[in-house]
């Protein structure tokens, strides 16, 4: 398991019973977890911010007790630069954040040198976007959610890079691509951290089962024989770390070489000393 150890402004406290405890630099809030089936003492979880509720009817709410309409968290990459992320919960639970990453900004690091060109694509609020500024690359940013860009934007301006080296894009990811193809655009790495299930910004249907492969096949065109990384993340459940693999070595090993791992992301729960499930990762990498 690929293990994002190395935060000091987040951590797991604890999981059990469905839910789990997280510490946001000096927030404590309660979200759940369907993976979290094994029990734990929670009469012990105290000083809670806020409580998102899943509903039986689907989404859920958040329950407020003490909370910051936002606030923010650094976290220290390993070419000693520090970037900024502004936090704050919204609709399904979510709070602008996936704190696994980490473990793939730490394994670019090195890999990543000044003036490499990559995409990043669902970029979401640009995590991995801004991480890789930080390491010297020119980066497209591509997401189907206005909001999403704006926050990213943010997190670049909290993070202090420089937005001239970052371009984004609101657009379907496919189309995107494919215009990119037509383009003759390459890149030296590309990333993506696809969704289960979504819709573009002109009502585009992603289904992550029937529409991954395809993706990164289109997306191998992007790449040419001096490219160095491709790296996939997934949090659907039932999709396994070696589909990813099978997928990038029947597509890219075969065109470009290299080589390719994946496993699961997981952070550390402080109380029990367990690996918490995050999704899956597969990487591709020239050697």
């Amino acid at each position: 398991m690929y293990i994002s150890n190395r935060w000091k402004d987040f951590e797991v406290l604890d999981a059990g019973d469905g839910e789990k405890i997280e510490r946001w630099k000096d927030v404590i809030l309660v979200r759940p977890d369907p993976q979290v089936i094994w029990h734990t003492d929670k009469s012990k979880w105290k000083k809670i911010n806020a409580i998102y509720h899943r509903s039986s009817k689907g989404g859920g709410e958040w329950e407020i007790y003490n909370l910051p309409k936002r606030w923010s968290i650094s976290y220290p990459l390993l070419n000693n630069e520090s970037i900024e992320f502004n936090i704050k919960p919204f609709s399904f639970k979510h709070t602008g954040l996936f704190p696994e990453q980490a473990v793939n900004w730490d394994f670019l690091t090195g890999i990543v040198k000044n003036n490499d060109n990559v995409l990043n694509l669902f970029a979401y609020t640009g995590g991995a976007s801004v991480a890789l500024l930080k390491m010297g690359a020119n980066v497209v940013h591509v997401d189907s959610s206005k909001g999403m860009i704006e926050w990213a934007k943010e997190n670049a301006i909290s993070s202090n890079v420089n937005n001239k080296n970052i371009k984004y894009y609101i657009d379907d990811c496919f189309k995107f691509v494919e215009r990119e193809i037509r383009r003759g655009h390459k890149y030296e790495g590309i990333i993506m951290d696809p969704p289960s299930y979504g819709r573009g910004p002109n009502g585009e249907i992603w289904k992550l089962e029937s529409a991954l492969y395809k993706l990164i096949d289109k997306s191998s065109l992007l790449l040419y024989n001096k490219s160095k990384f491709f790296i996939i993340n997934s949090y659907t459940t039932g999709l396994q770390s070696a589909v990813l693999s099978y997928i990038l070595n029947d597509i890219i090993v075969k065109k470009f070489g290299g080589k390719v791992e994946s496993d699961e992301i997981g952070l550390p729960v402080t109380k029990s000393k367990l690996m918490l499930p995050c999704g899956c990762c597969g990487r591709w990498i020239k050697t």
